[in-house]
């Protein structure tokens, strides 16, 4: 959960230093009403034709005309049949195209719409959600277990948005203000570090057929991290809550003690834990890809350059590479006996995983997760606003968990941490693996050296439109 008060500590490091959109309340001028399709344009100050135009990119031609540009302005391929030097300095993305790009990839866009129906819970609805705000991207069951940092030549930078409210950017006409959207996620952003972060072009840090291209001056670099610990947690919520438990596959016993919920769960007919972790992953890593993916999408409504890829060490990324000059983000990791891989656990105070030693034991975690469920701007709770006509009524009807459920979710997750000295066992606890990179396209490079078509309108267009 991100800490506030270390955000109040951070305030005076929050990006403000964006000139396009900066005290857009005071400073817009009137302008005769802009909408394209339902968005609002009208309060965007110095509207640039790029992002009107973007507005009304066919999506069709987005997903046909995906491809992955990677030869940014200021770059240089020095051999090869492709060699090219950039003939340009490098340039950053406009503050306006950076967050167009963030929202996209991160963006929350009202309430989710939960999963309305189970026979099996009735006269309740299930009790899956972890959030009670949509995003830009899919979640399995709507857990929402991810978070986003990214980097370029300022800083490195968090933005919140999982369990951020619901975004609601009506105007009174119904469409969408654009420029509130935008202002409501810009008011998140963080900044925890000074400079771009460092990713050394070594194949220990990196696949080197990035090295020339990959966080390159004037890229942003997104990265989207997943609490892939509580993805599990709330996993075996849903397991527990159809009669479903695990047993210790790798040691090949029965998870001891688990007897005493037999009247909760069928111990006669266990799932192996290890093949619940395996889907669990993939779960996630479909999640962080959705997202990336959004993100490439707009990419070519925008005329932007750059990919979705993995190419990235994790550990480098997320702070474990052993190596001192190389701190990452900072996560916190431990290197556990008989594991050869850092065991990597969360960022203190900024986004912690679901797992010792971020909670005392299993069981505040599994509490953690319950809360953010049914409590205050939980998806279960009353109080919470949503999209339907008697919200209340329907929140109420999550189906719900008692302290008995809760003891058998965490005697099965303290099993594993104390089994295997962590918690989840074979999986990361903080999953990385898709990025996403977006620079000023050198189309002169794609003239020289391709037939005419390799980028789009927008790519030619993007330094007279934006």
């Amino acid at each position: 959960m991100f800490d506030t008060s270390r955000r109040r500590m951070l305030g005076a490091s929050m990006l403000g230093a964006g000139t396009v959109l900066a005290g857009l309340g005071a400073s817009a001028t009137a302008k005769t009403l802009k909408t394209k399709g339902n968005i609002m344009l009208d309060r965007i100050p110095d509207l640039p034709k790029g992002l009107s135009e973007a507005v009304e990119f066919p999506l069709i031609e987005a997903i046909h005309g995906r491809r992955s540009r990677r030869f940014a302005r200021g770059a240089a391929i020095p051999g090869g049949p492709l060699a090219y030097a950039s003939k340009h300095q490098p340039q950053p993305l406009s503050e306006l195209e950076q967050m167009m790009l963030l929202t996209t990839v991160a963006g929350n866009t009202g309430w989710s719409n939960l999963i309305p129906y189970n026979r099996n819970y009735l006269p309740n609805i299930p009790n899956y959600a972890g959030a009670a705000g949509g995003r830009t991207f899919p979640s399995a069951a709507g857990f929402q277990i991810t978070e986003f940092f990214y980097t370029d030549d300022n800083g490195v930078y968090f933005l919140p948005t999982r369990d951020m409210p619901a975004v609601e950017a009506k105007a009174a006409n119904g469409e969408t203000d654009l420029n509130a959207y935008l202002d409501a996620h810009r008011s998140r952003i963080v900044k925890i570090a000074d400079g771009r972060l460092a990713t050394p072009a070594r194949p220990e840090h990196m696949e080197m057929h990035n090295d020339w291209c990959v966080n390159i001056p004037g890229s942003t670099l997104i990265i989207p991290v997943a609490d892939l610990a509580q993805h599990i947690i709330q996993g075996l919520c849903y397991f527990v809550q159809n009669g479903v438990c695990i047993y210790d596959d790798v040691n090949n016993r029965p998870i001891p003690g688990l007897e005493k919920y037999k009247h909760l769960v069928d111990i006669e007919n266990p799932y192996p834990f290890s093949y619940v972790e395996q889907v669990s992953a993939t779960e996630v890593t479909v999640e962080l890809s959705c997202a990336c993916y959004a993100g490439a999408l707009m990419l070519q409504a925008m005329g932007l350059g750059g990919w979705m890829f993995n190419g990235l060490n994790p550990f480098s990324i997320l702070g474990a590479s052993g190596d001192p000059e190389v701190p990452g983000l900072g996560f916190r990791y431990d290197m556990i006996e008989g594991e050869p891989l850092p065991h990597v656990t969360g960022l203190d105070g900024v986004f912690e995983g679901h797992t010792q030693p971020h909670f005392k034991d299993m069981r505040a975690a599994v509490e953690s997760v319950v809360r953010r469920k049914f409590g205050s701007g939980g998806p279960f709770n009353e109080g919470t606003k949503g999209p339907y006509k008697e919200t209340d009524a329907v929140r109420r009807k999550g189906a719900p968990i008692n302290d008995e459920f809760i003891d058998c979710v965490a005697h099965m997750a303290q099993y594993i941490q104390d089994t295997f000295g962590r918690f989840p066992a074979k999986v990361p606890a903080m999953l990385t693996l898709m990025y996403l990179q977006a620079h000023k396209l050198d189309t002169d490079f794609y003239d020289e050296h391709f037939e005419p078509g390799a980028y789009l309108r927008t790519h030619a267009q993007n330094s007279r439109n934006w």
